[in-house]
């Protein structure tokens, strides 16, 4: 009695198609970790050598003609520290000033007072040249 199997399972792995996901993962991370979130008021940043991209945890936003947003949301000169103490609560965060090339340096160094005074990491956003 010759009982054998017909159909022989080939014990090779083929590792092709393991590559292809590999490589079409490795795209899209690069591609999503290279997405700045953009600050929700319109202001003309300035430029800077080295322009690190941080993790924004929060953002003010200071336009030319003064107004302040936090978190793309608009809010009063009053109330910043407000917001970014609520914000700020029981951690450390990260805090990134969207501040206009025209405001003057007075308003940068307020806000990064407020929020250096919670103890958050205080950072400029900037563009590149």
């Amino acid at each position: 009695m010759g009982l054998q199997a017909k159909n022989k399972v080939d014990p090779a792995f083929s590792m092709s198609s393991m590559t292809d996901i590999i490589f079409l993962l490795l795209i899209f991370f690069m591609l999503t970790s290279s997405f700045i979130t953009p600050s929700g008021l319109p202001v003309n940043l300035p430029s800077s050598e080295t322009s690190d991209i941080v993790m924004q945890e929060v953002t003010v936003t200071v336009t030319k003609d003064l107004k302040y947003s936090v978190n793309d949301r608009i809010v009063p000169r009053e109330q910043i520290k407000g917001e970014l103490t609520s914000l700020l609560k029981d951690k450390k965060g990260q805090v990134v000033l969207h501040i206009d090339k025209d405001v003057p340096v007075e308003y940068l160094v307020e806000i990064g007072g407020i929020a250096a005074g919670l103890e958050a990491n205080v950072s400029i956003a900037t563009k590149p040249f």
